[in-house]
């Protein structure tokens, strides 16, 4: 830290507290050149994980968003609350694995979708009608022949 006074760059943290909703730390510091005490604040800087649609826009990641989708494809079926829960924290820990913060919505469509096939193939079938966006029923009936084959 900087000493506002003398510019020196060496001091001592002579008291520290956090705030009241616990998101700011103040510091009071004493530089060791001048003497002169001074006040720090630190906050945590959190730069959002991101999702690159289709159409090139970013959108910030929602876990909530994800697993609403998931329990929509896997409504009534025997897929239980704690799978799908570990399908979207791997799902997260992939989007927070990528170097630059963010991941396209094809890759985390991707993935989904495994996942989903080998937990439940009506769900999978569910989730990839919404997801593949067929625009006829012959591309839905191959995608269900393709599903049908690998059985």
């Amino acid at each position: 830290m900087k000493c506002p006074f003398c510019g020196h760059l060496e001091d001592k943290v002579v008291d520290s507290r956090e705030s009241r909703e616990g998101d700011v730390i103040r510091r009071r510091r004493e530089c060791l050149e001048c003497g002169r005490r001074f006040t720090s604040y630190e906050r945590i800087d959190e730069i959002p994980y991101m999702v690159v649609k289709k159409d090139g826009s970013r959108e910030k990641f929602d876990r909530q968003k994800l697993m609403n989708g998931l329990l929509k494809a896997c409504e009534k079926r025997p897929v239980s609350f704690n799978q799908l829960e570990a399908v979207v924290n791997e799902v997260e820990y992939f989007v927070q694995e990528a170097s630059d913060r963010e991941r396209s919505t094809n890759e985390i469509g991707e993935m989904l979708m495994e996942r989903l096939r080998a937990l439940d193939k009506v769900a999978y079938v569910r989730f990839a009608s919404v997801y593949l966006d067929f625009k006829d029923i012959k591309e839905f009936m191959a995608e269900l022949r393709d599903l049908l084959r690998s059985k």
